[in-house]
């Protein structure tokens, strides 16, 4: 029996309509430390790592004022909870000091099943974001365990 192909190769973009663009291309750039690829009247781009065949990760910020007719998300109904970006286990404190050094509420959880811990902040808009990281030294759930026969 052969293995389902899977074509999706990773993350390609993730995009975010914003209401204050400079403030929030300050905060992924100067808190979150994102690289901004590029910036246009009504839009930046940062890059999020190296993807597949080409196409760099991206977060992409969009004015919402220049979309005609878009509203927004009703926070009742939105099916967006939370982005994550992967750090490694050795900046999880540095980050976790750092943030918090610039007045931010950082929110930390371990996930047991996954082996990760995360840190968690909010954007300027309200838009949770997650710092994660695998760490081997989180003891998953026996559920969780791998039986190798």
């Amino acid at each position: 029996m052969s293995p389902t192909r899977r074509p999706i190769r990773g993350l390609g973009e993730i995009a975010l309509r914003v209401d204050n663009l400079d403030a929030m291309q300050r905060f992924y750039a100067d808190v979150i430390r994102l690289e901004l690829m590029q910036r246009f009247p009504t839009s930046a781009f940062f890059r999020i790592a190296e993807g597949f065949a080409g196409h760099t990760q991206i977060l992409a910020l969009f004015d919402r004022s220049t979309a005609p007719g878009y509203t927004g998300l009703d926070p009742a109904r939105t099916t967006v909870d939370h982005i994550a970006f992967v750090i490694a286990l050795a900046d999880f404190a540095p980050e976790q000091a750092r943030l918090e050094g610039l007045g931010l509420n950082v929110r930390t959880a371990e996930h047991a099943w996954t082996q990760w811990r995360s840190l968690y902040v909010d954007d300027l808009e309200g838009n949770t974001v997650e710092l994660v990281c695998y760490d081997p030294s989180i003891d998953p759930p026996l559920a969780a365990r791998r039986v190798q026969v």
